[in-house]
């Protein structure tokens, strides 16, 4: 990345987001210059969710299938219950995630979303947090799991729940600029 080239970062989400978990590290990408992406199974407006009640929707930019992971510097995987149990399911959005790893380039994942690192096999000797209930599939993916507001693990960025994303933010900001 140049000083003329802002950083671009790419989100994957789908129905089911958890809605502040999506908009607020994008809107806090985008008001610190980044250039932001949102990649999902389809062109079609993708529901977020605020806990168990229906939230906004907002239009992806690309479908899982032209994502280019080489041209993004990093990879934001919002949480939300739905949405990464559907990702799991999706070979694109599997190999875009062992695509980042193989790079070494940063992913950041909340509450949830870890749960997409454990079915793309990248989380073997990494230090993570997470959402309560899939704690026990980080550990048994070979994860070493804390309970704390955001871990840094070399390219590796995990936060909690929704109380946590001032913390996520500082920290994926902070991590696109190194």
């Amino acid at each position: 990345m140049t000083d003329q080239t802002p950083a671009k970062v790419l989100i994957m989400a789908t129905d089911g987001f958890e809605q502040s978990e999506l908009f607020e590290p994008r809107k806090a990408l985008l008001d610190a210059g980044y250039d932001v992406t949102l990649a999902s199974v389809a062109l079609d407006p993708i529901q977020g969710m605020e806990h168990d009640e229906k939230g906004d929707t907002i239009t992806p930019d690309i479908v899982l299938a032209d994502v280019q992971p080489d041209d993004y510097d990093m990879l934001v995987l919002p949480g939300g219950v739905a949405n990464p149990d559907t990702l799991r399911m999706e070979k694109d959005a599997i190999d875009i995630i062992q695509a980042f790893f193989d790079r070494d380039a940063t992913v950041a994942a909340i509450c949830h979303a870890p749960s997409l690192l454990a079915e793309a096999d990248v989380l073997d000797g990494r230090k993570v947090t997470s959402w309560p209930s899939i704690r026990t599939d980080l550990r048994n993916a070979g994860a070493q799991v804390v309970d704390q507001e955001v871990v840094i693990d070399g390219n590796l960025i995990t936060s909690r729940n929704p109380d946590d994303i001032p913390a996520f933010n500082k920290a994926i900001v902070a991590a696109v600029k190194s």
